[in-house]
């Protein structure tokens, strides 16, 4: 028996289950490691990665509406922007971002 493969652009999707997102998943511990990385390399400071990451977050706000985000769902992207950002926090200076 061969496994379905299916990628983020396969519409036959059960888009009303509630279970976690494995590509989300990957992608997002993927975009911190490689933050954290960068920081330890001093390729950028832990406030340009604080600035980015609120860049992010103000970006996902202006866009929610225009992709058709539930006020829900904009929290819980909003929510995963905010852990990372807290985690970096602690490495600033005055531990505030």
């Amino acid at each position: 028996m061969v496994d379905e493969i299916s990628n983020d652009n396969d519409l036959r999707r059960d888009i009303t289950t509630h279970r976690p997102d494995p590509h989300g998943q990957a992608a997002m511990l993927l975009v911190e490691s490689l933050i954290h990385g960068l920081i330890a390399r001093s390729v950028i400071t832990v406030q340009d990665a604080v600035d980015i990451i609120e860049t992010a977050a103000e970006v996902k706000e202006e866009i929610a509406i225009e992709l058709g985000d539930s006020p829900a769902t904009m929290q819980k992207s909003l929510a995963i922007l905010q852990a990372i950002l807290a985690s970096l926090s602690f490495d600033l200076p005055d531990g505030t971002a």
